[in-house]
């Protein structure tokens, strides 16, 4: 007599399992790749390093996926058919770590946070695993509404050109610019020793730190070819979307950054020089970029962020036993978050990110109704090959950023219309304290976004606790939360809220 196996644990065969397998890599792949593009570029690393994060991105989703689906001892993995990727709660404290300190000593401190959080989830996984009751649709509506408003600020510069740098609205007038490099040299030349006879003694040394402002439009600012790809980008997504079906449709957006760069390779503006220089093959190794440097504070903000995703992790394992058909218990959950806290880890030692389960294709094992955690397996080492392909890496990396852009506006204005549709089940009419709660914790949370020079009198030291709008959202939905409703919330609200969030 045979036992009858459970469809999560069927093995398909090997040509079937690669399709499905690669199918659920392209879903989540413009996700995915998306955290290293930002960061990197917010760390103002060379593009050589942005391709490496790229690479060792790829290869870390494959790598913990494998170890989330396929499972590792009795202490790691959930054994569902889940696809871990990179985290966009994360990438505004990193950016805020990348601003503040930007090149490989930042990167530096941005993975040492990440390792040390890395080591807290797995610690707190047990834990984090009974803490639903604290974390309502109403709270976590309001946390993941303001992690893709946050967000759309990269997507809206991806298009138009960061406000800082090379790329911002307005530069300084070239004539007065030459004026102020005239008065330098004459006032250096006024104090050098010996030049007294000969230089105009009346003009002063110039003050230290003094600079011009910009008053003139920036011609490298708002493009409009720029703005044009980037409109095409964000038509065709659309249109695929609404006129594709099935798996075609669940790579809109994939498929728009590919015709987009279609067209800004024919029109001049994107070039494959640094694809042709990357190898073929290359391993990824541990601390390649930088070396870790552990930050108390910035460990702290980055842990806070880890128990936010893994709550969300929480009611995403939930929902996808309901789909599946999998019941699992309180083991089995403690299981699954400690991968959320080893890929952490890991990523922090291979100079990547934060990974948790990515939504999107929870939603796949919906809409195809393969239940089969090998799938996943099979996506997994998909990832860990393209994460030995440099070239791939280099193309990505070779992506104008406003070829992103109308990509960008979808990816991340689906995070935040994820939070508004969780938002939509709220019970406001019987409980009119859910209105406050949701609107003073976006309101707390949008402060660094609209006044991020807030902090500048507070002490040095809580700046990065402080100047992530995520955090600040999330702090205060909890604390509301337990001040107007207690702790009382039901976990099977969590559920239906994961199943609603369908873009990371």
């Amino acid at each position: 007599m045979t036992t009858a196996v459970h469809p999560v644990d069927e093995r398909l065969p090997t040509g079937r399992l690669t399709a499905l397998g690669l199918q659920h890599v392209l879903v989540m792949y413009a996700g995915a790749v998306a955290v290293p593009l930002i960061v990197g570029r917010a760390l103002k690393l060379s593009p050589e390093q942005v391709t490496m994060l790229i690479q060792a991105d790829l290869f870390c989703c494959g790598l913990v996926t494998l170890i989330q689906a396929f499972g590792a001892t009795q202490w790691f993995g959930i054994r569902l058919p889940v696809m871990m990727g990179v985290t966009f709660a994360a990438v505004a404290p990193m950016v805020a770590m990348a601003n503040a300190k930007p090149g490989v000593e930042g990167a530096g401190l941005i993975f040492g946070a990440i390792i040390g959080a890395g080591l807290i989830s797995i610690l707190l996984a047990p834990v984090v695993s009974r803490m639903l009751r604290f974390f309502p649709p109403v709270v976590t509506g309001t946390i993941i509404a303001v992690i893709g408003i946050s967000l759309m600020r990269v997507g809206i510069n991806w298009i138009f050109g960061v406000p800082v740098g090379p790329t911002a609205p307005q530069i300084v007038n070239p004539e007065h610019a030459q004026w102020l490099a005239t008065v330098k040299s004459m006032a250096g030349a006024a104090v050098a020793p010996g030049a007294a006879a000969s230089a105009p003694a009346m003009v002063p040394a110039v003050p230290q730190g003094l600079a011009l402002v910009g008053t003139v439009a920036n011609p490298k600012y708002a493009q409009l070819p720029h703005i044009a790809i980037a409109a095409v980008s964000l038509a065709s997504i659309l249109v695929i979307a609404r006129f594709a079906r099935g798996f075609i449709a669940n790579i809109s957006v994939l498929l728009g950054i590919i015709i987009a760069a279609v067209i800004a390779t024919v029109m001049g503006l994107m070039n494959f020089d640094k694809v042709a220089k990357a190898n073929w093959v290359d391993f990824v190794l541990p601390f390649e970029i930088a070396t870790p440097v552990f930050d108390p504070i910035l460990i702290v903000t980055m842990s806070l962020v880890m128990i936010v995703v893994m709550i969300e992790s929480t009611g995403m394992f939930l929902a996808l036993s309901d789909i599946t058909g999998k019941k699992i218990d309180q083991k089995q959950l403690s299981a699954g978050l400690r991968v959320d806290g080893l890929g952490t880890l890991i990523g922090g030692v291979f100079n990547t990110f934060p990974y948790t389960s990515f939504s999107q294709n929870v939603g796949l094992v919906g809409v195809t109704g393969v239940k089969s955690r090998y799938v996943c397996v099979a996506a997994g080492v998909i990832l860990v090959l393209l994460g030995m392909l440099p070239k791939m890496a280099a193309l990505v990396e070779s992506l104008p950023t406003f070829v992103l852009g109308g990509a960008g506006l979808v990816m991340f204005g689906m995070v935040a219309a994820t939070g508004i549709r969780i938002l939509a089940s709220v019970d406001y009419k019987s409980n009119r304290n859910n209105l406050f709660i949701v609107a003073v914790s976006i309101g707390i949370g949008m402060i660094p976004l609209i006044a991020p020079r807030y902090l500048q009198w507070m002490p040095h030291d809580i700046h990065p606790l402080i100047e992530s709008g995520i955090l600040l959202a999330s702090i205060s939905a909890v604390l509301l939360n337990l001040f107007f409703n207690g702790a009382s919330g039901d976990s099977r609200e969590a559920v239906e809220a994961a199943k609603s969030a369908d873009a990371h």
